[in-house]
Parts: C-alpha cells; structure tokens; sequence
C-alpha cells in the first residue's frame, strides 16, 4: 500500500548508512524508476515533485512504438561493451523489433502479450537454443523499459525455455589431441595446447601476451583478469604451455597469432580448431570451447583444489567434478590416477 504521507504510488525505501543514520530512497513505483533520495521520511524540496512528474511523464501510449523503444534500448548505457554481446543482443532486438514494428510499447503491459511474444519466439522453434536467445534479450529490453519507466510493468518473466545441453561428457582425450597435432599447422596446434593447458575462453586466449607470466617459487604461472567474469585468475604454467610460450618468437608479445604472425579473433581461432578437427576426422561435437574439461582435468593433476578450478572455470563445484570424472571416464589411461585424485578433492571439497 502507498505511503499517506507520499504522493500517490511513490514507493519509499529505508536504507541504513555505515554510520548508523538512514538514507530514503524514492522510486516512481513499486518496481519502477528512482527518482530521488533523501534523509528526510517526507521530503520537502520543490524538486521532489519536478522530479517525480518526470519519472512518471510517459509518451502517449500509442505513439511510442516498439522499433522506438528498441532503438532508446540499443542507444542506452544497458548495452553491454563486448563486442560480440552487442552484436548477439543487436541481432536479435532488430528481430523484435521488426516483428512488433506496428505495435505499441504498452501492448507488453496487457497479460496477452506474453502469449504473443512465444509466438515470435516459436519462429525458431526448429533450433532451441535460438528460440531460447529470443527470448532472453527481448525480455532484457522489456525489463530495461520498465526501469527506465517507459512501460509500468510486463508480463515475461520467467519465459519458458526448450534448451538444454549438457557438455560435460564433452572433452578433448590425449589420443584427439595427439591425432589432431599430426595434421595441423603449428599456429593452430599452439591454440588448441594453450586451451587445454589453461582452460581460457578464445576471447582471452588470444590476448596472452608474454606479460602475463609471472615467476613464482616452484616455476611460473599466468596472471590473467578474464575477459567474461572480469576475475583475476592464476593459472599454473604446465611443461606443455611452457613449451608453447617458450616458442613465441622474441620479437612477439603476443603468445598466439595466426599463420602470418597476427593477432586472431575468438571467431579465428575457434574456426582454425574446428577446421583440422574435421580433416583430422574427429568428432564433430568437439569445440575450442570443450578444451576447458581437459584443462580441468590437468589443473587438478597440478594439485589445485577442486574449489579453485570451478572458480577459475566459472563453474559449480560439482559440475567441475562431473566434467573430471567424465575426462578419466573416456581417457582409460589416465582413469586411475585422475580419480584417486578427483576423489581427494571432493573429500576437500565438502
């Protein structure tokens, strides 16, 4: 229920400041826009007002479109700054938009609307894990809208999905990496050995540099802030990676490049992996991507705890194991001592 003592629909919040006295934070509405905060329960300030009809001002319902508010959306700060996440959410908010292009923004207020946008989404119905994105980031600009106070609410939470993967069982064994390294050039063998070795996505694979090694008393490890989760990680340096940085010519910071000693793209490298993996005839499931359960695997046989490498992974702990066992699983020749291994980690673990 609103305040009395508030204008109409004005939701108050009472936040406790370090130093024990309390901080009011005034939204629209339950669930909308801030507009002001005060130390004051009631404030008194003229701007209150002024800036509580701005936050509550809204475009004459059926003139703001759909197309408008995915073009504010795009234009906002909510984008995010990597570039292939702009180009994900870009693609498919031109989807939405151009789908609801005659339709009003406040459509999206009325309960229906949340059958109408399955509807878009089952488009793609055919591949679900595009039937799932689809939804995913019209729901993003829909709850950007909201906090932004063009629309009062929407009814999409909580859509539905249909995708479900679960690549686990997915790793690259020592007999893929070996049949793999017979046939591919040296700069895309160097790709797939640092993934396996370190564990890190493309997008951070291909901007180590030489500065990331840092010395440490038992030999060296690399000092990495990920791209993704923006986390510091320090990855010990096995004899084969080291192999790899040792190798880099002396007048190259970078660690990988490509066959012209440049700088790849996440795009390049997982395509130069994907390449040899097919004329080395391997299985088609495997990825640049799946490089991270070997890389588990060889983190755990460097003696980090099973907590570290799900932190370093951004993983669960019990998905980090599931992939370890899965590694020793399809790898006979290593199964033994992975899982005496993995075993004493899960003990550590609990």
């Amino acid at each position: 229920m609103p305040q009395p003592d508030l204008p109409k629909r004005v939701h108050r919040v009472r936040r406790k400041l370090a130093n024990g006295k309390s901080r009011f934070h005034f939204y629209a509405w339950r669930g909308g826009p801030k507009f002001w905060q005060d130390s004051l329960r009631k404030p008194t300030d003229s701007e209150f007002y002024r800036e509580l009809a701005s936050a509550t001002a809204q475009p004459k319902p059926l003139d703001y479109m759909v197309h408008q508010m995915v073009d504010e959306f795009l234009s906002s700060t909510a984008m995010p700054k990597g570039e292939r996440s702009q180009s994900d959410i870009r693609k498919w908010a031109l989807r939405f938009a151009e789908h609801f292009k005659a339709a009003p923004a406040i459509i999206f207020e009325e309960r229906g609307s949340r059958g109408e946008l399955n509807n878009w989404r089952a488009l793609w119905k055919h591949s679900p894990k595009q039937h799932d994105m689809g939804g995913t980031h019209a729901v993003r600009i829909l709850n950007w809208a909201v906090e932004e106070g063009k629309l009062t609410e929407h009814h999409c939470h909580k859509l539905r999905r249909i995708y479900e993967v679960d690549r686990s069982e997915i790793v690259w064994t020592q007999s893929d990496r070996e049949a793999f390294d017979a046939l591919a050039p040296d700069w895309v063998r160097r790709i797939l050995c640092a993934a396996c070795e370190t564990g890190l996505r493309p997008a951070d694979l291909i901007k180590l540099t030489k500065a990331h090694v840092e010395d440490t008393p038992k030999g060296r490890r690399l000092r990495v802030r990920t791209n993704k989760r923006k986390r510091l990680a320090h990855i010990p340096i096995t004899p084969a990676m080291a192999e790899v940085i040792d190798a880099t010519p002396h007048d190259r910071m970078l660690i990988l490049a490509n066959a012209n000693g440049n700088a790849l793209t996440p795009h390049r490298a997982s395509e130069g992996v994907r390449q040899w993996r097919d004329k080395a005839q391997l299985s088609d499931e495997l990825r640049l991507y799946d490089a991270r359960g070997t890389a588990a695997t060889l983190l755990l046989n460097v003696d980090l705890s099973l907590a570290q490498i799900a932190n370093h992974m951004g993983w669960s702990i019990r998905y980090a194991a599931n992939v370890i066992e899965n590694y020793a699983r399809v790898s006979p020749d290593e199964t033994d001592a992975v899982l005496v291994k993995l075993a004493v980690a899960k003990g550590g673990a609990s």
